[in-house]
């Protein structure tokens, strides 16, 4: 049918067989935006959000999506996640931006647990502070670099580092 690896022949899904695949160090880099009005992030950055400390609820928010991913997308592999680092900056007055690097000695890549980690640190943050700022938005999300396995290295083109 495709190259497609998760469809079998026939077009059914299906989950890859990994078994045979030798255990390598695995890493992935994914980042996410939240952009919002000037007032909500200088509310975050001062620790005055009601909900209280708006970063550390979304980067716990964060770890334990990136460990629960496979319970979210349906073809992936349930790994016991190495390290899970979530880091969140904000590069003007209006926008902050999530990473995330995901690591794991295994036989699949980490690259959905990053984008689930950066994903739903976003709508956490967007959960905490929506009373004060409906008009907030999130995204993009990006995979950036990605290291193991038989692939390679990959890193994204068009943004070297966030």
């Amino acid at each position: 049918m495709s190259a497609l690896s998760h469809f079998d022949d026939s077009g059914a899904s299906r989950m890859v067989d990994v078994g045979s695949k030798p255990i390598t160090a695995r890493q992935a880099r994914a980042v996410g935006q939240v952009h919002m009005s000037p007032e909500t992030l200088q509310s975050i950055v001062d620790r005055r959000i009601s909900k209280g400390d708006v970063f550390e609820v979304a980067r716990l928010a964060g770890i334990m999506a990136a460990k629960k991913t496979a319970e979210l997308i349906p073809l992936c592999h349930a790994l016991g996640l190495d390290s899970v680092a979530i880091t969140f900056t904000p590069v003007d007055d209006r926008t902050v931006l999530i990473e995330s690097t995901v690591s794991v000695q295994g036989r699949t890549g980490v690259e959905m647990e990053a984008l689930t980690a950066v994903t739903v640190s976003a709508l956490t943050i967007y959960d905490m502070c929506k009373s004060i700022d409906r008009a907030m938005s999130i995204g993009p999300f990006e995979l950036l670099e990605k290291s193991g396995g038989k692939s390679g290295h990959y890193l994204r083109p068009d943004r070297a580092s966030p």
